[in-house]
């Protein structure tokens, strides 16, 4: 497997980098087309001498959305874990054990920036790092209250150098990926778990707000305590 050193202080980044996309996806068939268009742009966008490989780890699917993944030619692979801890573990070794030497992680209802690669890249060349935390746009408030609006706002910090977490944008070398464990088997806030993981063993972690993703603002939560559950907490709160 062709190594990608995140520490070579080049300014610029290391030739051959293979990238692995890693979308875990349970019961998606509303939201997975949207996501992988998408995806499939923001890869048209790199260099041709950057290598990607998207995958889908679908997770006690029982739809159609592995009918739906068919239909774009992006690989997948299943799983009976009801976790998204394990399936984005699952995901992001398998596409290690492919070559992938970076990896960045999104959801299957939530929408990449077109330049959500180019501007990883960029980061990459300005500064090597270990792992890059993305924000994340509402893809609609039309259902929510304007109180839950502002209160989310005033909450959110969409800002470089903001430590916000989010599964639907999180990006790490497959090196640092391994030394540290990976993703533990959390049903929820595994994507939080890893980023304290880093940050105890001392990796350097760019907090990004040129990386960006839209995202669902949907309050049937597939995580119990997820993205789309705090939506919903925000929105009862605000309707007492």
């Amino acid at each position: 497997m062709t190594k990608y050193n995140q520490r070579q202080n080049t300014g610029k980044p290391i030739g051959n980098i293979r990238i692995g996309i890693v979308i875990p996806a349970h019961n998606e068939t509303m939201t997975i087309a949207s996501c992988l268009v998408a995806v499939q742009t923001a890869i048209r966008q790199l260099p041709s001498t950057i290598t990607v490989y998207p995958l889908v780890v679908l997770d006690s699917c029982t739809d159609d959305t592995a009918l739906i993944i068919k239909t774009t030619g992006v690989d997948y692979i299943c799983a009976e874990y009801r976790c998204v801890g394990r399936a984005r573990d699952l995901g992001v070794r398998h596409a290690i054990a492919h070559g992938a030497t970076w990896l960045t992680c999104t959801d299957a209802d939530s929408v990449v920036n077109k330049d959500w690669l180019v501007q990883q890249i960029k980061h990459i060349a300005q500064q090597p790092t270990d792992m890059i935390c993305g924000v994340v746009s509402v893809d609609s408030w039309a259902h929510l209250t304007a109180q839950t609006q502002e209160a989310y706002k005033a909450h959110y910090q969409d800002k470089m150098g903001h430590h916000h977490i989010h599964g639907a944008n999180l990006s790490f070398s497959a090196e640092t990926y391994l030394a540290v464990g990976g993703f533990s088997p959390l049903p929820c806030h595994e994507d939080v778990d890893l980023v304290k993981k880093f940050e105890a063993q001392g990796y350097t972690i760019i907090w990004s707000n040129r990386v960006r993703v839209v995202t669902s603002s949907r309050l049937q939560a597939r995580a119990a305590e997820g993205f789309a559950a705090f939506l919903s907490n925000l929105e009862q709160d605000n309707l007492q």
